[in-house]
């Protein structure tokens, strides 16, 4: 039994007309009288008396009807909600975004993507980089937004947008020679293993030939905002994004004690091999649009 078998029986049982039902339906009598010939012969059932030119519902059929009818409105209503999907008018969209980018970064483009899609719910995960990386590549999120190159073969990655960190302490007293030596004296606050921030210092610091276990590390904290009060308290100096200390360097209650590092991207991430579906097109295209993507290297 087909859709279109039914489609066209219920033209029929609604016209009583082979003819016209066929008009209706755009396709031939003979189109029309294989679909009815079809379903009698399968189930052993006549639908229709054909007495003469005339043609009417038996018992069957009339019981039939209905049961047709519900099962092309339940089709109908299944293709409305693909339609629905594709054309970005439900739907959910999970992504999973490191701390500097779900607190800093995204929020002005949800905001902008929710006034275009209300319909499209977005679940925003927050976990560091390498948990992140795990969600996606566990299919637990379809779309990532990290602050670190992750190793994975199974994952796609691209930059979307780009920071830099800056070191930063609670006085307002910068050394003359922010170098090796320097660096390896202060104390420092850090964020944890994992995170994007804590791995773009390290490569930073091996630029400089100082390896990570050199430096004093006097706190070792879960989130930016975290390390930024400590830091205000003096517990040390770290290494923070521009978008997290921002507001500080300008309310004065951190300095900025060093030139600005090395620039950074933001990158996204996907499987490779699961479907990228409308809506994380489309949050990645108002990315590009509000202009944070870097074009050329979009997926």
């Amino acid at each position: 039994m087909t859709l279109d078998q039914l489609r066209l029986f219920i033209a029929v049982a609604e016209r009583e007309h082979v003819t016209a039902a066929s008009r209706a339906m755009n396709v031939t009598q003979s189109a029309v009288s294989a679909a009815i010939a079809a379903l009698e012969g399968r189930y052993g059932v006549k639908l229709f008396h054909r007495v003469g030119r005339g043609i009417r519902l038996t018992e069957a059929g009339r019981l039939f009807l209905p049961e047709a009818r519900a099962v092309i409105a339940q089709a109908t209503a299944a293709e409305h909600v693909l339609d629905d999907i594709s054309g970005l008018k439900r739907g959910t969209l999970k992504a999973v975004a490191s701390q500097t980018t779900a607190a800093y970064w995204l929020p002005p483009i949800l905001v902008a993507f929710h006034r275009k899609y209300p319909q499209i719910t977005v679940e925003l995960a927050i976990s560091n980089t390498e948990e992140a990386a795990r969600k996606v590549r566990e299919g637990e999120a379809e779309l990532g937004i990290v602050e670190a190159i992750v190793d994975d073969p199974v994952l796609a990655q691209w930059p979307l947008g780009e920071d830099h960190l800056i070191i930063v302490q609670a006085e307002d007293r910068v050394s003359e020679s922010v170098g090796k030596d320097w660096l390896k004296a202060q104390p420092w606050v850090m964020r944890e293993p994992g995170s994007g921030t804590r791995a773009t210092l390290e490569h930073y610091l091996r630029s400089l030939d100082i390896l990570p276990e050199e430096l004093d590390i006097s706190l070792v904290l879960p989130s930016n905002e975290s390390v930024r009060t400590a830091i205000e308290a003096g517990a040390g100096i770290g290494a923070l994004s521009s978008l997290v200390v921002a507001p500080a360097l300008l309310a004065g209650t951190l300095y900025a004690a060093s030139d600005v590092l090395e620039t950074r991207f933001f990158y996204g991430l996907r499987h490779k091999e699961r479907y990228r579906s409308p809506a994380a097109d489309a949050l990645l295209d108002m990315i590009e649009r509000e202009g944070r993507a870097v074009k050329s290297h979009k997926v």
